[in-house]
């Protein structure tokens, strides 16, 4: 078989695989992990080993709190990446918040999850999946407020606004995609040189009312100056010395390229950050990204940041703050 058709039939059976395990068939659905499949996901759920792990421990109690669960994915493709074959989709889980959740409470109200996942598929079978939920957004839903952000519009994300993030075709484009990706990473994003956001030239590679859509609090941004000013300025003051690119993953198809790391960049935290002061110490970050291009500059960009793994290293549990703000309630 082809590695385009391939490529073609993992994301049916990604498509077959949520079908039966958001219908309900969790045994149908195991049919499609491989016997060793991990989950590495957000905290706290963080790695689980195995297809009943997964669904034990990450799956049924979402669908217990969420009992008329869907997944709508806006983005999905998958392409080869050293070797390994991946599938990757970002969208929402929707549903009525009818139980608590990870120590949320319920709201009993409907409540979207955004989600950012890559599936890796080996003979046939998913044995790898990295997913990263915006939990600090539900947290949001449920009238709690546990980190401060510096501008970037709250509520639901959305899709691509040419619409076409669910038929994405490997063709001519896909070089040019990565190539400009590529560059603005490491060529743009690793030329700052501590003072100023100029010194990274992101005019060489974004349009100037592009759309950055990161997690909440940080937000969506509607061009790019909004883009420096509510994420890039604070977050480099808080981590001026940060690594990024390493990827476990960074695949692209069409006009869209989307990558992972686990953990993708490594910092020293010498600022404040949402809030939350500065330790002085090294940090980690799991990082999600979606760009779409249009033309000669990206874009739009769909990102994730595991917060909460975050703010533990930063020395805060935002669960912890969570309770705090239910025992004053």
């Amino acid at each position: 078989m082809l590695q385009s058709d391939l490529i073609q039939q993992h994301t049916q059976d990604l498509q077959a695989f949520w079908q039966a395990l958001v219908g309900g068939d969790a045994a149908a659905a195991q049919q499609y992990l491989a016997e060793g499949f991990q989950y590495n996901g957000p905290h706290p759920i963080n790695t689980l080993s195995g297809p009943v792990a997964f669904v034990e421990q990450f799956y049924m109690p979402l669908r217990t709190s969420f009992p008329d669960l869907r997944r709508t994915p806006d983005i999905q493709f998958g392409s080869e990446f050293e070797g390994n074959l991946w599938v990757c989709s970002t969208g929402y889980f929707d549903g009525v918040f009818a139980a608590d959740w990870l120590g949320i409470p319920a709201t009993g109200q409907p409540t979207g999850i955004r989600y950012g996942e890559f599936w890796r598929f080996a003979e046939g079978k998913i044995s790898e999946c990295v997913m990263i939920l915006d939990i600090v957004d539900v947290m949001r839903q449920a009238s709690f407020s546990v980190l401060q952000g510096y501008g970037g519009r709250p509520g639901r994300v959305p899709p691509p606004r040419a619409g076409d993030g669910l038929s994405v075709p490997d063709d001519a484009a896909t070089a040019i995609s990565l190539h400009l990706t590529e560059a603005m990473i490491y060529e743009g994003l690793m030329a700052y040189d501590g003072k100023t956001l100029e010194s990274m030239h992101m005019v060489d590679y974004w349009t100037p009312d592009m759309k950055w859509y990161g997690p909440h609090p940080i937000g969506a941004c509607e061009s790019l100056r909004e883009f420096e000013d509510f994420h890039q300025r604070p977050f480099l003051e808080a981590f001026p010395d940060r690594k990024g690119g390493n990827h476990k993953v960074r695949v692209a198809s069409g006009l869209y390229v989307a990558s992972t790391g686990w953990p993708s960049i490594r910092a020293t935290n010498l600022g404040d950050y949402l809030g939350v002061a500065a330790t002085g110490k090294p940090i980690t970050m799991r990082v999600m990204d979606w760009w779409r291009r249009d033309g000669d500059l990206l874009d739009e960009n769909w990102v994730f940041i595991d917060l909460i793994d975050l703010c533990l290293q930063m020395g805060v549990d935002v669960f912890a703050t969570m309770r705090e703000q239910i025992a004053k309630s």
